[in-house]
């Protein structure tokens, strides 16, 4: 299946410049252009789900929450444009906001059989990780969880083995997703202590395709819960900070 990231280039690339083409912003879409533009996407990118589109402050330039993702499509359907819409009065980026967005409903969609939690009593954050086994900073992470969660910070992990599926480290994560024990098999994994192989049906291949549609380059990805992503490792007393930095 083809992710956004991957389709290959339906349209010219635009570099925007707001304070010279802002114009009002409706707040519907035409019932018409609303049709064309999903039914364009599903023919496209059948695997993912529209959850939201709206104008732009262009003229016949609409965005649409896609997944986990932000595009901006012609009315038509024709054109689609991969790429961040910046406001250069405000010094905004736009479509970092809406991704953000997107991600918390996504992020929030998934269910207690989806991730594994390493989480207190009443939470005060959350942060989703996508994890692998092998990786030494998801290691370095994993060991700071007790000082997070001591600070009223949840962790809740996404399997994301960096190699792909079909690996020894995919397998071996399929096996901690299936164990009795999920949380004592990851810990396990990580510590390079066996894992006892179990199949099951597991969200390990969809949660890997999930981080790619995130555009995760490396591991650990860690997003907070309302969707903002963190850089890679960071020590506890900084992921308190920025947590608490949040409004």
């Amino acid at each position: 299946m083809r992710s956004i990231q991957t389709m290959k280039p339906l349209a010219i690339k635009v570099f925007f410049l707001l304070t010279l083409l802002l114009v009002p912003q409706a707040f519907a879409v035409d019932a018409s252009v609303e049709k064309q533009i999903r039914e364009t996407l599903a023919s496209v990118v059948p695997e993912e789900q529209v959850t939201r589109i709206r104008p732009t402050p262009f003229k016949d330039l609409y965005e649409v929450l896609l997944g986990p993702n932000v595009v901006y499509i012609s009315g038509d359907g024709r054109y689609i444009l991969k790429g961040d819409l910046l406001d250069m009065q405000s010094r905004e980026n736009i479509s970092e906001r809406e991704r953000k967005l997107a991600r918390k409903n996504v992020l929030e969609s998934l269910s207690e059989r989806d991730f594994i939690e390493f989480s207190p009593a009443g939470a005060d954050h959350l942060l989703y990780v996508f994890t692998d086994i092998k990786c030494g900073y998801c290691r370095k992470l994993h060991q700071d969880v007790p000082e997070l969660n001591s600070k009223g910070i949840g962790v809740r992990y996404l399997a994301y083995p960096r190699g792909g599926m079909g690996t020894d480290a995919s397998r071996t994560m399929e096996s901690v997703w299936c164990a009795k024990d999920r949380q004592q098999a990851l810990t396990d994994a990580k510590s390079d202590k066996e894992v006892e192989p179990k199949r099951c049906n597991n969200p390990v291949a969809n949660e890997y395709e999930l981080g790619r549609r995130f555009g995760i380059r490396g591991t650990p990805a860690i997003f907070t819960d309302d969707g903002e992503g963190l850089r890679g490792y960071l020590p506890p007393h900084e992921i308190e900070e920025i947590l608490n930095e949040q409004p």
